[in-house]
């Protein structure tokens, strides 16, 4: 038995008091001598992503004792970005990422903790806890709370983007009232993260991919039975990475990372991951920026067909061979390292062994590599005069990535929303929505409600969105997120004017505005920064301490 850090608690001159405290909470005489395994559970009634958890939390709980240890659990918050989405509640979300970190990093030092179990649904629950384990490097392992099942309507697969689609679809009158009522009643069926290849399920890939999490498990579904097999297991692996002292950044170099970024792009992965891959990576203390992002995308086919730009949704992955087939089918084109392992010490080529070489032929989810949905992976990093740290555009799916226009100019999403809904929005427009960065929203808000609208009203190909907030892994269209340097610190998407001719092109990689160095000079010198939104609590602490989203918008630089 390699105890890590338990002895911290049972032994020296504090042995007697100590012990009395971890008596009253059910340890016996033996259980001293075990690890202390740590169980973050993010259940929560407020999402339906986390109102499963619980069980797996139990059925983890049971198994640690099993396997000789000793668990402890505690709670970990969550909230639901797909019912704050479009409110002031959305500034919170990414916020909450690192409130998760922190309680977790808190609960598992203050007990001196010797690994952790985590597990999560809603979007910040993975690279919160992710964040947290890289900090405090004990043993680890994530259970996902599992993907929700596609709601059913006349035969159509619904996920939670079809609701904000139906409102632009109504308000251009494409759609009843009445269509609308059954959309919202339908596309959500029951427990589990949001079912297409949104964030959730994005970061739980990523997860896998990275080593800490068993192999299979990121695209379960939340109510199926192997999903509670699947942390039963993972909790007598974790133990067993306790005996071994396998540890989280043994796993997280950077080609674990790399691996990570070409799985997101061969999957067709949300924005946000460019983001929390960022934060993680540099908990970790790994050297991956965003330039890394572009390097592996011109290599990096997107061979996935996933909502929300394409046809299926994450069971459907999972029931194609999920992750591991996608990762055998980019092992064999030379675009991962074999060689990384994973939290059960087997390296992914090890693992993979058995996983055919081609994905099934009853399928058309995952596609072989010489036959992509697109030749080069779907997260673009661009730059230029409006971004000089970059930007993040998602372009599956895009017909026309190249788009000149007028700007149209919001200081916040709900004023764009409400032109959108008005339908002020033309074809050809740029439409700018800023202070709504780390700094300047404060917390980056996600503008799912105004691309969906857009895309609603038939006007995704037609126009172009541009923020220095972020988008939900349901965005699709020609929109460019993650703008740096923000509004709100004096970033040039600050100094722009309505009218100013914008340019985004995906293929060349860049954003700018038709103005001079010379005028954009000018303007800043005129540029006011803005006061503080919030003068105390969370957001008011976080817009002083955020870094840029270049970096990953984290908070402990």
């Amino acid at each position: 038995m390699n105890n890590l850090r338990s002895s911290a608690i049972t032994q020296g001159v504090q042995r007697s008091p100590n012990r009395s405290m971890l008596r009253a909470v059910g340890f016996t005489d033996d259980d001293f001598d075990k690890p202390i395994v740590g169980i973050a559970n993010g259940y929560s009634t407020i999402t339906p992503c986390n109102m499963g958890l619980n069980k797996l939390a139990k059925k983890a709980e049971e198994s640690i004792r099993k396997a000789g240890g000793m668990p402890q659990m505690f709670g970990t918050i969550t909230v639901s970005d797909g019912i704050s989405m479009g409110t002031e509640g959305m500034k919170y979300s990414l916020v909450s990422r690192e409130v998760i970190a922190d309680s977790i990093e808190t609960a598992c030092n203050a007990q001196s903790m010797d690994g952790l179990l985590a597990i999560g649904g809603c979007d910040k629950n993975m690279p919160g806890a992710m964040i947290a384990i890289a900090r405090m490097n004990i043993p680890s392992i994530f259970i996902y709370g599992g993907t929700i099942k596609p709601g059913k309507l006349n035969g159509e697969d619904l996920t939670v983007v079809s609701a904000f689609e139906a409102v632009g679809q109504l308000t251009s009158g494409k759609i009843s009232e009445k269509r609308l009522l059954d959309v919202e009643k339908n596309c959500i069926p029951g427990a589990g993260s949001c079912g297409g290849m949104f964030t959730a399920n994005t970061m739980s890939a990523v997860i896998e991919v990275l080593g800490l999490s068993l192999p299979n498990s990121s695209t379960m579904a939340a109510e199926d039975y192997e999903k509670e097999l699947s942390s039963e297991e993972s909790a007598e692996v974790l133990v067993q990475a306790i005996k071994n002292n396998i540890r989280p950044l043994d796993l997280l170099t950077k080609k674990a990372f790399e691996n990570a970024i070409s799985v997101i792009m061969a999957i067709g992965g949300s924005t946000n991951a460019v983001l929390h891959i960022l934060a993680i990576a540099n908990t970790a203390g790994i050297d991956i920026n965003i330039n890394d992002f572009e390097r592996i995308r011109q290599k990096v086919p997107v061979i996935c067909d996933l909502k929300p730009s394409g046809k299926y949704v994450t069971v459907d992955l999972h029931n194609a061979g999920g992750i591991p087939q996608v990762m055998k089918i980019l092992l064999n084109a030379g675009l991962i390292h074999g060689e990384c392992k994973n939290i059960e010490g087997k390296t992914i080529s090890e693992y993979l062994r058995n996983i055919p070489d081609k994905p099934p032929a009853n399928q058309d989810v995952i596609r072989e590599i010489d036959n992509p949905l697109y030749k080069k992976g779907h997260l673009a990093i661009l730059k230029g005069n409006l971004a000089v740290e970059g930007s993040v555009a998602k372009i599956s799916g895009v017909k026309n990535p190249v788009l000149t226009g007028p700007a149209k100019i919001f200081e916040s999403e709900e004023d764009c929303l409400k032109s959108i809904l008005n339908n002020d929005i033309k074809a050809g427009d740029v439409v700018v929505i800023r202070n709504e960065g780390p700094v300047g929203g404060p917390g980056m808000r996600e503008m799912l409600a105004p691309t969906s609208a857009i895309v609603g009203q038939g006007l995704g190909e037609k126009v172009a969105l541009i923020t220095d907030g972020r988008f939900s892994g349901g965005t699709y269209g020609l929109v460019v997120g993650h703008i740096a340097p923000e509004a709100a610190v004096g970033g040039n998407i600050a100094l722009i004017k309505q009218g100013d001719l914008i340019t985004v092109d995906a293929v060349k990689q860049i954003i700018e505005v038709d103005l001079s160095e010379e005028e954009l000079e000018k303007r800043k010198k005129d540029w006011l920064k803005p006061k503080r939104k919030y003068k105390r609590g969370i957001l008011s602490k976080y817009s002083r301490i955020v870094s840029t989203s270049s970096l990953g918008a984290v908070t402990d630089l």
